[in-house]
């Protein structure tokens, strides 16, 4: 099977006997050069996308592996519920502050909105079960501390939703429905 990478691709090009600099638009050399570079463009889509999927997983571990560091030690379900609260609380400056710019009688900006409906999204998360790492475990608060912020050291962890009214529930990793 012929190479797909387009340095690949590239090189054994770049390597045939008397191979010119420039490819003519029909040739077979050419052709395989845009099957190459459509593919990497495509893998390229595919990766953005992902890791656009997975940064509102990353950053809510991050807000709960700083929130640990401040504890250092294994927390309650009530204790858990008031990271939860900050959480859900943390952007309430910045919308203040986006509302009180706003002129009189003038609709809400985009900003304003799109704080609004995460707002909104995560408190109706949390009466359903807010997902978060457990935190009542000494061993997954010890691998949360460890944590490094990539995507795959979240794989070891235990996930746990809350909700409102105390009750905790085992989850998945990666989330997915009322896991």
């Amino acid at each position: 099977m012929p190479p797909k990478s387009l340095n690949k691709v590239q090189k054994q090009i770049a390597k045939k006997k008397g191979a010119s600099t420039a490819l003519h638009e029909k040739s077979r050399d050419y052709r395989r050069l845009q099957r190459a570079s459509a593919r990497e463009e495509k893998v390229h889509k595919l990766v953005a996308s992902r890791d656009k999927q997975n940064d509102s997983f990353l950053s809510r571990v991050a807000f709960f592996h700083g929130e640990a560091k401040l504890a250092n030690r294994p927390q309650s379900i009530s204790e858990m519920q008031d990271m939860i609260a900050r959480y859900i609380e943390r952007s309430a400056n910045e919308l203040a502050s986006v509302k009180s710019e706003r002129r009189p009688g003038r609709p809400p900006s985009i900003r304003e909105h799109q704080l609004r409906m995460r707002i909104d999204q995560e408190q109706r998360e949390y009466r359903s079960g807010f997902w978060m790492p457990d935190l009542e475990d000494p061993k997954n608060l010890e691998a949360l501390l460890e944590w490094h912020g990539e995507w795959a050291g979240l794989a070891p962890m235990n996930f746990v939703r809350i909700y409102h009214d105390g009750t905790k529930k085992e989850s998945t990793f990666p989330p997915n429905g009322q896991s």
